[in-house]
Parts: structure tokens; sequence; C-alpha cells
């Protein structure tokens, strides 16, 4: 038992020293991708301990309306008094759940559709893609904002709409990886072995994507926390008074009397947000791509 323990032991700290040596890496190639890569993890830490940091109850209201940042409220209040700075904390929690596990939904299943059908081919290959075109062909905004207004405005709702949107980029880019890796001769080799399907996909071509799986999965973030905010502040996003980026900004827009601090700093959160996952993703896309680096990382 010791002598297994001492060996699994060994095994951790390998793995362990192999991506810390590739985090290096990483930085060191790419540091601007790193430097926004560490503003998305302290985004991500924001929504998860949003309780503990926000200075004020963002559900809270006083008799301070409308006012702009003071020493008391430092990005201000809304119109009914809540701490702007509260709901912007708070708002990334929902945003970033929303975008997370949306994109975790779509991207999945499209993976496992793109395999299956890359590996399958014939009939269940060409019906697949006739209807990746089909959903390529309505605007991710549209095609959501369809979406959640015939389901219903709700949290789930909202993850499903977004979450459908990416189904069909997931497939079609994980598909073409999915062919060129089934038709390598060691592919081939399994199956004349007498391996199962099941097998040859899981063991052979589902890992050869997961780079490109995980590039799509963090790209697709910032576009999955724009689509969030434009159906909030289309009001088709989640009920209020749950404060996310864009019911914010649908707040300020209804205003009678524009009020600049309820706009820029919901605005600025979106665009760093958006921002350091493109970023953190085009990194990662060259990371992962034999094709844009010249040795591995």
């Amino acid at each position: 038992m010791a002598v297994q323990a001492g060996f699994e032991e060994r095994v951790v700290r390998r793995r362990l020293e192999r991506g810390l040596k590739w985090l290096r890496t990483f930085a060191r190639r790419y540091p601007l991708s790193a430097y926004w890569g560490i503003v998305a993890v302290l985004i991500i830490l924001l929504g998860i301990f949003a309780p503990l940091v926000s200075p004020d109850d963002p559900f809270r209201p006083t008799l301070a309306r409308a006012q702009g940042p003071s020493w008391q409220h430092w990005l201000g209040t809304d119109f009914i008094g809540r701490d702007v700075l509260s709901r912007i904390i708070h708002g990334t929690t929902w945003s970033l759940f929303v975008a997370v596990t949306s994109v975790l939904l779509g991207t999945t299943f499209g993976a496992v559709w793109a395999v299956a059908s890359a590996f399958f081919g014939g009939t269940f290959d060409l019906l697949g893609e006739r209807l990746v075109e089909v959903l390529l062909s309505f605007p991710p905004i549209l095609l959501a904002l369809l979406l959640a207004s015939a389901l219903g405005a709700s949290t789930s709702t909202v993850i499903l709409s977004i979450a459908a949107t990416r189904v069909a980029y997931g497939t079609r880019i994980i598909r073409s990886q999915a062919l060129a890796v089934k038709g390598n001769p060691y592919v081939e080799a399994a199956r004349s072995l007498g391996s199962s399907s099941l097998r040859i996909i899981f063991r052979h071509i589902a890992p050869q994507c997961i780079g490109i799986y995980l590039v799509l999965v963090t790209t697709s973030l910032g576009i999955a926390i724009v689509l969030e905010a434009t159906l909030g502040f289309l009001g088709a996003g989640i009920p209020p008074p749950t404060p996310t980026w864009g019911n914010m900004l649908g707040d300020a827009a209804s205003m009678l009397i524009p009020q600049w601090h309820l706009v820029v700093f919901p605005g600025a959160a979106i665009v760093i947000a958006v921002l350091a996952f493109n970023q953190l993703g085009d990194g990662l896309r060259d990371a992962f791509d034999p094709r844009l680096r010249g040795t591995n990382l």
C-alpha cells in the first residue's frame, strides 16, 4: 500500500509540474492572453464570492435615488436607490452563470453531435449538416430572442436559448477536426483489430478534439455574455429584480431622465468581461492549433 501511495503521489506531482510548466510557457509566449486570462479568473472569483465582497444589499432601496458616484455609493445608485456597485457585483454571478452554463451545454452537445456525425457519416452526417446550416442561417441574437420569447422569461429559458445558438458553431468546427482524425492510420488500425465504434470514438477521436473544444468554450463565453445582456436589455432575459448587466442597462434606458453612471458602469463590466474571455480564447487557440505555433507548449 505504501509503495502504491508513493507512486500515485509521484504521478500527481509530475502532472502538477507539467501543468505549471505549460502555464509558464503560455504566459511567456502569449503575455497579452495571459494577462487577460488573469482578469477572467478574477471576474469568475468575483462572481463566486459576490455575497462576501458586495458592499451593500443589491435589492435594498434607499432614499438616495438616481444619484451619481459618492463616497457612500462608489458607483452611484439606480432609480429606486439601490447601490450600483453591489448590483454589478451580483450581476457578475448571474451573467457568468448563464454564460458558462449555456456555453458548456450548447458546445458539449454540438461536440458530441459533431464526433458522431463525422464517424458514422452517410445519411446521418448529411441530415445533420443540413440542420446545422439551417441553424447557422439565423443570427444568434435573433434565434435566442425567438426562443426566449416563445418559452417565456426565466433563467432556464435564457440558458437554453443561448445554448441553442452555440450548438451549430460547435458542430461545424469540431466536425472538421473529427473528420481529419478519422482518416489517420491508427484509427483504421484500431478498426481492423476489432475495436468497437464507442471505443474508437472515445479512445482515439474525441481526445483529439479537446483542444478545439476548450478554445470554443472560452471564445464563446464572450458571445454568451453579450447575448445574455442583449436579452436582458430587451426584456427577454432573467426577470427582475435579479440583477444582471443587461437588466441594469434596460432599466437605465427606461428612465425618463438618463443617468450616465447607470449606463457606463454596467457597460464597462460587459466590455471588460467580453474582452478578457476573447483574448484568453485567442491565446488558447494559438497554443492548441499546431498550424499557428512553432513548438509544442
